[in-house]
């Protein structure tokens, strides 16, 4: 199996879905199409089986096994918002998949998921998010919410003024005083100032912009 890294694209990389790839991925033939599905999805899979417990090899085989019940599923797949949300449906297929990896274990090596046993056929999908038990419900929201601030940030960052971004990166990421900031970016304190709300406000702009394209 070709090794994750290779095939996908960074976290930093990642853009949310929007239903008229979902659209494209009907026909399965769609290479490009399913290689980008794959490049959004991946680290957000890959993610949520290791922390549940799982290592590097059966997080890749999770990872694997959903994308195969993705594209024995997506001909049939019926996008319809009110029923449940798409990655309500993605996340339980993960969730079932962690089930499977954990029942390959020996029973001495066996840990207990917060999912929960698996007693769902795969053939059975529910499309209701409600269906999902609350906690990993959670964690899958906390994970995407996670991932679509670090795909906000990337789109802002390539967009704006690197000087500007270097100068929030220093305050925000690294936390140096403004004082700081401004002596070793030759500024004045108040550029300083005026260059971290530019881009606060453009990740956010970004970050709202992301939300509402996701499904």
């Amino acid at each position: 199996m070709a090794h994750l890294c290779v095939m996908a694209m960074t976290a930093n990389e990642l853009i949310p879905t929007r239903a008229t790839l979902l659209g494209r991925l009907k026909n399965l033939h769609n290479q490009a199409s399913w290689q980008e599905f794959f490049d959004i999805y991946w680290v957000l899979i890959f993610g949520m089986a290791t922390k549940h417990g799982l290592n590097q090899n059966e997080a890749e085989d999770v990872v694997q096994e959903v994308m195969a019940d993705v594209v024995r599923l997506m001909p049939d797949f019926k996008y319809e918002p009110a029923k449940g949300s798409f990655k309500a449906w993605l996340l339980n297929l993960t969730r079932w998949r962690i089930g499977d990896q954990v029942r390959k274990r020996p029973p001495e090596a066996a840990v207990l998921l917060s999912a929960g046993p698996v007693e769902v056929p795969h053939a059975e999908i529910p499309e209701a998010a409600g269906q999902v038990p609350p906690d990993l419900e959670m964690l899958w929201e906390m994970e995407w919410e996670k991932y679509l601030l670090e795909a906000a940030t990337t789109k802002a960052r390539r967009r704006l003024d690197p000087k500007l971004y270097q100068i929030f990166d220093f305050m925000m990421n690294r936390s140096w005083p403004p004082e700081k900031v401004a002596k070793a970016m030759g500024v004045s304190l108040s550029h300083v100032y005026v260059a971290r709300h530019r881009v606060a406000d453009a990740i956010k702009s970004e970050f709202e912009r992301l939300q509402k394209d996701i499904i």
